[in-house]
């Protein structure tokens, strides 16, 4: 086992990967709890959008507008997707409206292979402005690209419960997830509302590229690490709470990058969403049915 001082800096890493997980795993709630739709191509649209803002930076466009570019293709992608695709979905069972999401992924996965495959021994990264800056804490170096991922977290998170409680728009999406046809007989501009939850999601997902398309791109694991990832925190959570999905997120963050100096463990970190969202969800089913023979008895 590695001592204390060697697992001290993957705290930090592992709170700033949570907080990557936490905005996408918030997406993903706010998304199924508008449209019914369980998103499983945010990852491959956050990854493409990182790879096109590789492509720009190293062709000598400012990286901000690279950054833009990015986060702009996350949300046009998804919004589109979603205008296109949501109405005849709609009425559909919920596994039908999640596995036709992977379509997408397959699409996207597949242009990204084709096109990025050869990268000619380079190393492909999107390197930040904060990465190279930051300041120590109980001497732990921390950059500031990790403060803004779990600031960025914790930010959204805390915005996005406010603006479901206290806008509008936000209790629309409430309606809708409780029951989109009285939503709809209430005059609640329902495709409207729709469009704004499938933007706000893809704009997210351009985010989470960005923030992890360092220090190195790599299609699958993008994609792949995404999407687990923050898919685990959302079920955690009961795609409800999007308090939970903080707290589940930077827990599988931290758990996830906490394995990393035990050799024994290190293969198996990737497991970590799986294994965590699998407990919490057998000790809650198991938690409801006591509570129920209780009852009954």
């Amino acid at each position: 086992m590695p001592s204390w001082s060697e697992l001290e800096q993957f705290l930090v890493s592992g709170l700033a990967l949570g907080g990557v997980y936490a905005l996408s795993g918030v997406g993903l709630v706010v998304l199924y709890r508008a449209t019914g739709v369980l998103y499983l191509a945010f990852g491959a649209v956050g990854a493409m959008g990182a790879f096109i803002a590789f492509e720009m930076i190293q062709s000598g466009t400012p990286g901000w507008s690279a950054w833009i570019v990015c986060v702009l293709f996350g949300g046009v992608v998804t919004l589109v997707y979603g205008m296109i695709f949501g109405p005849p979905l709609a009425g559909r069972d919920p596994v039908v409206r999640a596995v036709a999401t992977l379509g997408l992924t397959l699409i996207l996965f597949g242009i990204m292979d084709l096109v990025w495959t050869v990268t000619g021994g380079r190393v492909r990264s999107i390197s930040l402005p904060t990465d190279n800056g930051g300041f120590t804490v109980l001497g732990l170096q921390v950059t500031w690209t990790q403060v803004i991922a779990l600031g960025g977290g914790v930010v959204l998170t805390v915005g996005t419960a406010a603006f479901l409680r206290y806008t509008k728009l936000g209790t629309a999406m409430r309606a809708m997830a409780n029951d989109r046809e009285i939503t709809a007989t209430l005059g609640v501009p329902v495709r409207r509302v729709e469009a704004a939850a499938w933007f706000g999601c893809g704009l997210l997902s351009g985010i989470a590229g960005i923030m992890l398309g360092d220090p190195s791109l790599d299609d699958t694991t993008l994609v792949f690490t995404v999407v687990i990832s923050s898919l685990a925190a959302a079920l955690i959570a009961r795609l409800r709470s999007i308090p939970v999905t903080l707290v589940a997120a930077l827990v599988i963050g931290l758990v996830h990058e906490l394995l990393t100096p035990i050799q024994q463990l290190s293969n198996y970190q990737n497991m970590t969403p799986f294994v965590l969202a699998a407990v919490v969800l057998l000790v809650a089913a198991r938690t409801q049915v006591m509570t129920r023979s209780r009852e009954e008895g």
